[in-house]
């Protein structure tokens, strides 16, 4: 296991509930979108390589120093960003043997991002949707907060160019990865 740090989350967060607005997409192909990455590359994600692609979507990463969205921690499901990208970093190898492919997806830009996996040493890409261009074609769950329209915690599963599986709503997110881990060794590829 890859390094550590420690983002611990208020022992209070409100548990989001399921809306039911992620039930349709399951068995969805995922739409010909060319997002930008941290990697510096353009990525098709009607085109992914590997077996399986796990595609975390947050709402937005925090920047050290600077005061979240007022109310940020009683938004169900808004606070753990950090820890959640932290999760998927260390837990990065283990989900490769597994032979999936890595990517985290917020609707911030690929600069902003690229503070985020500097910081955190995050060895994946961190996909930028700022255009909201895949969040409205799948139409993924979103909800706003001071102002700005930001996705709702989800994890995809793609396999084959498919939506093979949702986690929806994701709570605690310091475990998503730990919960995707699970899940993908009781699948058979």
């Amino acid at each position: 296991m890859e390094q550590q740090i420690d983002f611990p989350l208020p022992a209070d967060l409100p548990e989001p509930k399921d809306d039911g607005s992620a039930k349709h997409l399951v068995g969805l192909r995922m739409p010909k979108i060319l997002l930008r990455s941290t990697a510096g590359e353009i990525v098709d994600v009607s085109d992914l390589r590997a077996v399986r692609s796990v595609i975390y979507c947050y709402p937005m990463t925090g920047v050290p120093f600077k005061p979240l969205p007022d109310g940020w921690d009683q938004i169900p499901g808004a606070r753990g960003c950090t820890p959640q990208t932290c999760g998927f970093r260390d837990r990065y190898k283990e989900l490769q043997a597994e032979h999936a492919e890595v990517f985290g997806l917020s609707t911030q830009s690929t600069d902003y991002q690229r503070e985020m996996t500097e910081r955190l040493h995050v060895p994946f890409a961190v996909l930028s949707d700022e255009a909201f261009e895949l969040c409205d074609a799948l139409q993924l769950p979103t909800f706003e907060a001071s102002g700005v329209r930001l996705l709702k915690r989800l994890t995809l599963i793609v396999k084959a160019g498919r939506i093979e599986h949702v986690f929806y709503p994701v709570f605690p997110p310091n475990e998503s990865a730990d919960q995707v881990l699970r899940w993908l060794k009781s699948q058979i590829a």
